[in-house]
């Protein structure tokens, strides 16, 4: 349970402000169809964190315990680093009004591409490894990504612009650098 409350709570910190969160305000603006999106959402969600996750398990089956201690306990301070970066849409990411696959399709690839090497995704491998637990890990950041950005679907701006981002990032940045101090003192 620990893992998967942890792995929520984290990458729904670290989903504020981020491009994906960017990318869900532009797909709502864009197709007003809130449905197709939050389902492209978790279902590429879903896919990209449970490669994520296989790779976490992977590392930690292949990494001895004190390798694997400070590969963890280094990843989650550069995290805590890379949450202090804020995230921007790029021109490349923004879905076309004209895409054949339709909301949902287009949601879907949008999401699964704009999570390749996010600081999420690389959470997960982090938190899978750690934990050892690899479906609850990834039931924990689809959930995390989902309260992130599902609401920003049906309330866009207005939630949007309530959140005090660089707070949320500056907290985040620090549960990261917890996790990593934890993780290299060898108490986790």
């Amino acid at each position: 349970m620990e893992a998967f409350l942890v792995s929520t709570g984290i990458v729904a910190l670290a989903e504020m402000g981020d491009k994906t969160q960017l990318l869900s305000l532009v797909l709502a603006a864009r197709f007003r169809k809130p449905w197709p999106i939050v389902l492209g959402i978790l279902a590429a969600t879903l896919a990209n964190h449970a490669l994520a996750g296989a790779v976490g398990s992977w590392v930690q089956a292949q990494l001895g315990p004190q390798v694997l201690r400070w590969v963890l306990g280094l990843s989650f301070i550069a995290m805590a680093v890379w949450m202090l970066i804020p995230d921007k849409l790029d021109e490349d990411d923004e879905p076309s009004a004209a895409s054949r696959l339709g909301v949902f399709g287009t949601t879907l690839v949008a999401f699964f591409l704009a999570e390749m090497g996010d600081k999420t995704q690389i959470a997960t491998v982090a938190l899978a490894a750690q934990y050892k637990a690899w479906a609850s890990v990834v039931a924990g950041t689809t959930l995390g990504m989902m309260i992130a950005n599902a609401p920003v679907v049906w309330f866009g701006d207005r939630l949007v612009k309530k959140v005090p981002i660089r707070v949320v990032h500056l907290v985040s940045a620090a549960i990261f650098a917890v996790l990593g101090g934890v993780a290299l003192m060898g108490w986790g």
